[in-house]
């Protein structure tokens, strides 16, 4: 039973480094895109530019996963992989 509890804590430990390296990365991505003057309205780029600052604020406050989910409403609107 420990076995068990201590192989969930680990894998739990690990996919939350992989989303906290990830965060930093796809906002890049977007800032990346965004300079590149994407053809969006002018909603749909200031819902971005919001999903992004909130994505990097969850990041910050170390919600990695969240971060990760908001981030990616943001690619999808940008059309991003």
């Amino acid at each position: 039973m420990k076995r068990i509890l201590t192989a969930v804590a680990l894998s739990f430990f690990v996919s939350s480094a992989a989303f906290a390296g990830s965060c930093p990365l796809m906002v890049k991505g977007i800032d990346a895109a965004l300079a590149a003057s994407p053809a969006i309205s002018a909603e749909q780029m200031a819902e971005v530019k919001r999903l992004r600052d909130e994505g990097h604020a969850l990041h910050e406050a170390g919600k990695h996963a969240e971060s990760v989910e908001t981030l990616q409403k943001a690619k999808d609107i940008l059309g991003l992989e």
